[in-house]
Formats: structure tokens, sequence, C-alpha cells
């Protein structure tokens, strides 16, 4: 061992932190085989990463989705399996590996789950999974198993059938023993369980990270059951969008958001979500909008209730926070009722003879009494629901505004800009905010609101999902106009200048910079706007430096957009956009083995392949490994000690 030198020794705070750093160890060799393993898993092919965003409640598209990786899957068994296999044979091995246990109880029930086919499926698996599982150490694998499968799991995965006759032996050795495993498995009942195991070991290992930028709630029917699946996955992040924002609002308790999200439910008649899914039961509101509107059929007088119980409330954040400034939401008063007419800027407007009889017109944002009961109970049913409680918590533990993740920045809707393409500067409080300054607080007050449950916070919730400036909702709701004026071109919703000046480079770059990003590789990715790809509209934007992946997952949009949503996978090699087309059903998939038919485009080949010391987590394991060299360095010095 060299001699120290005096520019060798360790300040105080060094000296500290390296001995806290000590007691994770009980040995030198534990230590050494710490920095080899972290050392070797540096120069591993970057993982695979899966953006999403827009899934609006659309389960069933979801769902198959994420069965096949947005192609990913269907990708490797060509590749990998190309020449074993007929293109019927990998249509089926695809569709089991997607839906195990749906293809294993079809094959049972129709008498063809044989030995056979169940040896040779699973043989073609797990090549297929030994092959994924080469970008990660085993450790990884290991936690991507499922847990009562995972010895027999780790046993497969781990044989090589190298040449040679130097190996020939224990090659053959090997070979058997795995045949065993696998006839032990049929022979004792076990084969449809190890498949589905297996099965989701492929995907977990086809996707190392998920990112979902935004609005999986409302328009679809079943958003809790996507929020389900997102709580199962091994590693995924979300970046808020506005509906999500309003649910997350509604969970913490603001009335407001409350009555909007049970709008959205009415509106798009996806209820369910509400009284299965949620438990929230609609009882008392029928009752009640049946009783004051007897007139109208049930659907419809739940929805007219509703609809002014959201005006109203919002009425009231809006006269509470002049800040949002949003005073042309104001309009309930200013409807004249014998005429049936409203004058927005300077026009006059045709409105609907809808009754108004609950909108008193000297106090307009006032609820009655009634309403306030119908509310207080609303708020109590959305505050105690468990499971919804238990969604809002994993969106808060899993999302942000924003996220920065290898040189992409990832946001639901926009950075506000002014019609300059400046940052728009907005005053809030004794605040005035720009770019990512404005983005931070809009977190931290979404955060203030679930867990501290304050009144401003929760009318900061309203505004983020509404607001013209609110960087997830960027463009002026003409809800109360397309409610009430049949005239749709009362209807247009101007949007933030943002959507204007994301088509130009420097824009892009200035807003990456504020963020933290300057490398050429770095880019924006962006959900909430649809794509019009019939009217020839591209979701790469600034010569590729932003990409916007909603393309139309929502059955509402697919006629202006002429598809079904864009994914974005981004692996070692490059990135590639994902179009998908319409989605029919999970019965159809499994019954026919048809796919989502999706096309592939890469648009951004790196100029090498990428390792894992090439991402953020890799430069979080370096500065580890260089931690750990110096605290193997002191140890030798005999500066610490390992405490046995």
């Amino acid at each position: 061992m060299p001699e120290q030198s005096s520019q060798d020794a360790l300040s105080p705070e060094k000296r500290k932190y390296l001995q806290l750093l000590s007691e994770q160890f009980s040995s030198p060799e534990n230590l050494i085989t710490e920095i080899t393993r972290l050392s070797a898993q540096l120069n591993l092919p970057r993982g695979t990463e899966h953006f999403m965003s827009d899934i609006h409640g659309e389960f069933e598209a979801f769902t198959h989705i994420m069965n096949n990786c947005s192609g990913v899957i269907r990708e490797k068994v060509n590749v990998w399996l190309g020449d074993r296999l007929t293109r019927r044979e990998a249509d089926a091995l695809c569709t089991l590996i997607y839906y195990p246990e749906t293809i294993l109880r079809h094959r049972r029930e129709e008498g063809s789950l044989t030995p056979e086919w169940i040896r040779l499926q699973s043989e073609n698996m797990v090549y297929l999974a030994r092959m994924l599982s080469s970008k990660y150490t085993r450790k990884t694998v290991r936690s991507r198993m499922p847990a009562e499968w995972a010895f027999l799991l780790d046993e497969l995965m781990h044989y090589q059938n190298d040449e040679g006759e130097a190996v020939a032996e224990q090659n053959e050795n090997r070979r058997r023993y795995h045949e065993t495993i696998l006839n032990s498995l049929i022979e004792s009942g076990g084969g449809d369980g190890f498949m589905t195991a297996l099965a989701q070991l492929i995907k977990n290992l086809a996707v190392d990270r998920l990112h979902v930028v935004g609005d999986i709630y409302d328009r679809g029917p079943r958003a809790d059951s996507v929020m389900d699946i997102l709580m199962a996955h091994h590693d995924v992040d979300i970046e808020w969008g506005n509906h999500d924002i309003l649910w997350m609002g509604a969970a913490a308790g603001s009335e407001v958001c409350i009555a909007g999200a049970v709008r959205n439910c009415l509106a798009y008649h996806n209820t369910d979500i509400l009284e299965r899914g949620y438990g929230i039961p609609l009882r008392l509101l029928s009752d009640y909008a049946g009783r004051v509107y007897p007139g109208m059929p049930l659907d419809r007088a739940m929805l007219h209730t509703v609809t002014l119980l959201m005006f109203k409330l919002e009425g009231q954040v809006i006269l509470r926070n002049p800040d949002f400034g949003m005073e042309d939401r104001l309009l309930l008063h200013r409807i004249d009722r014998e005429k049936n007419e409203i004058t927005l800027e300077g026009r006059t407007w045709k409105v609907k003879p809808l009754p108004l009889q609950t909108v008193n017109p000297e106090d307009a944002y006032a609820l009655t009494e009634e309403e306030a009961a119908l509310m207080n109970r609303l708020r109590h049913t959305f505050t105690h629901s468990g499971r919804l409680q238990e969604h809002a918590r994993f969106l808060y533990r899993s999302g942000s505004m924003y996220r920065s993740c290898n040189g992409n920045l990832l946001y639901h809707g926009c950075v506000p800009l002014d019609e300059n393409g400046s940052f728009l500067q907005k005053k809030l409080g004794e605040k005035i905010l720009e770019g990512r300054g404005l983005m931070d607080y809009a977190d931290g007050m979404a955060r203030r609101a679930f867990f501290s449950r304050n009144r401003e916070a929760l009318d900061f919730m309203w505004y983020l999902w509404g607001g013209a400036d609110s960087p997830v909702c960027g463009r002026q709701l003409k809800t109360f106009a397309r409610y009430f004026i049949p005239d749709e071109d009362a209807w247009q919703e101007p949007r933030n200048a943002y959507y204007v000046h994301y088509n130009h480079e420097e824009t892009c770059r200035r807003i990456l910079e504020a963020f933290g990003l300057t490398g050429e590789g770095c880019r924006i990715i962006n959900g909430h706007t649809p794509i019009r790809v019939t009217h020839g509209e591209s979701p790469l934007k600034a010569g590729g430096r932003l990409i916007v992946i909603d393309g139309g997952f929502c059955r509402a949009y697919q006629k202006t957009t002429g598809i079904a949503g864009y994914t974005l996978i981004a692996n070692s090699h490059c990135m590639r956009l994902m179009s998908h087309q319409p989605f029919t059903s999970l019965k159809d998939a499994w019954e026919t083995g048809r796919d989502i038919h999706s096309q592939s485009f890469q648009f951004a080949a790196y100029p090498a392949q990428m390792y894992v010391r090439d991402t953020d987590s890799g430069q979080q394991l370096s500065e580890r490994v260089s931690d750990l060299k110096a605290l193997l360095a002191a140890i030798g010095r005999g500066e610490i000690s390992l405490e046995q």
C-alpha cells in the first residue's frame, strides 16, 4: 500500500460519510463484491422505456398495449424465434404471452391443453425470457419473477446450450435436469400456473420502465382498473394530466372538483366507475334531480343538477381567488332569462331554455340548502372511498407535474408562454411565477391540497384543472357555452401560445434549458393534445425536439385523429414512435389472436449503443462506485475499519 500523502487526507465530513457507508458491509470482501457488481451493471445495455399518455379510462385498449408492450414482444418473437415458428405459430405464442390465463382455460375446455403443447410453448417462452434477461443483472431478473415460481424460473432461465465437445457433457446434464423440471411440472398439474408466471416475467423484462404522461381518468369506462394495473407494475412514473388533477382534487375533498368529476361521468355515461369502482352512490343525486326536474329524463336531470352545482361552485372559487384571472367564467348570472340570451365579448348568443329555478337571480352562485346537503354527502363519500383514496395516494407517490429522465423532459400539458414565446408570468398571491418555477409551485400546491386539505390549495386544484394559464390545461374551457349555447361557434377554446411556439426548435431548447437539459439528444415528451393524423398533423414537432404522444387512445377522439393513439419506445439503440389502429375488444384479441395493428417509426438513432452508465440511474451508480472505492482505499490506509 503506497504511503498516504497529505492530499489523500479525509475531511471530517468525508470521514463521517464513509464511516456511515461502512456500516453496510461486514468485510472488505463484501465491499469488493459490491464494487464489482455495480461496475459490471454499468456496462449492461440500457433498459427499454415505454411512454404512453391520455389513456382516459380505455381499460381494454390499455390492457392490450401493456400486454404487447407496444409491439416489443412481437418484435422479439419474430427476431429470436422467427426461424423456428410459422407466422401462425408466432401469433399464437404472442397471444398466449398476452393472455395466458384465458388461452389456457380455453384450451383446457376444448381438450387441446396437451402435455406436448405445454412443453413446446414453455420451451419457447423460456428461450424468449432468457434472451430478454440479457439486459439485466440476475438480481433484477429474480425481482421481476412471480415469487411462488421464482426458483423454477431461475433454474430454467440460466442455461446456455453452448456448442463444443468440452461442454457437451455439462450441457447434457443440464438438459436432462431442465426436462425433468418441465415433466414434473406438467405431471403435477402445475403447467398452467408456471406458464402464466413465465408470461408475466416476459412482459416484466420487455419493458424496464413505464412512463404515463398524464390523463388516466375520464371519458372511458374503467380508469379505476387502469390504476390497479399501474399499481402492480414494477417501475412506473406518472406525470399528472388535467383529468388526473380533477380526480385528485375530488379525492382531497374539493367540492368543485367532485362536481366536475361526477359531471364527466354522467356526460360520458360511465357512472360504473363511481358506483361499482369506488363505491360512491348517486342515489341522493338521482332522488333530488328527479324531484326538482320531473319533466326531464332522469339521466338528463342528474346531469343538469350537477352541471348547475359545478357552475355555482366554480363561481365561488373564482370570487375567492381573483389571482386566477378567471372572471370570464362567471356567466351564470349573466343569462337573460326572459330572452334566453347571453352577451359574451360583445356578441349576443341564444341559450337553451333550460330550467334555472335553483339559481337565485340575486346570488347566482349560492347553493340552496338541499344542494349544500347533497354536496356535503358527495364530499363525504369521495373522501371516505378506500379504493379512491388508495389510488390517489399512488398518484401522489408515483407522480409529479413533470419529470426529467435520461435526457427527456416529460409533462402532460404545457409550459405556459406568452404571445412572444417567452415564459408567461403568472401572479399568484405575492409571487410572480414562470416556467419551471410555476411547475414546481403547482406540484407543491397539489400535494398540499391532498395531505393538508387546505382551502387555498383545494381551490388551486380546480384552477389547475381548468385554468387557461394552467400547465396541465392550457386552454380556455368553454363548458358553459357547450352546455347552454347551441351555436358551436361559441364553443371554440383558445389555447395558450405554447401550442404555436412548440413547433419552433428554439422555443423547445429554451424550455429544456430551463429544466436543466442542454444536450443535443434532449427532448420534450408531451401529451394532452390529440394529433389529427387525418389532417396531416405529425406528432413530431420542432424537428423532433418535441414529441406529442396523445394520438387518440380515447374512443371519443378517434373520429378526429384517425388512429387509436401513439406510444413511444426508447431502447439502447434508438427512440421509436408506435402508432396504433383502433382496438376491437379483449374477447376478440384472445379468441382470434388479433393484435393491435401498429406501425413503428424510428426517428432518433443513437450514435452508439446506450448502456446503463449513460442513464440517470447509471450516473447514480457511478457515484456510488466512486464512494465505495474511496471507502475501500480508506480501509486500506487504516483510517476506517469495518465493525465485526
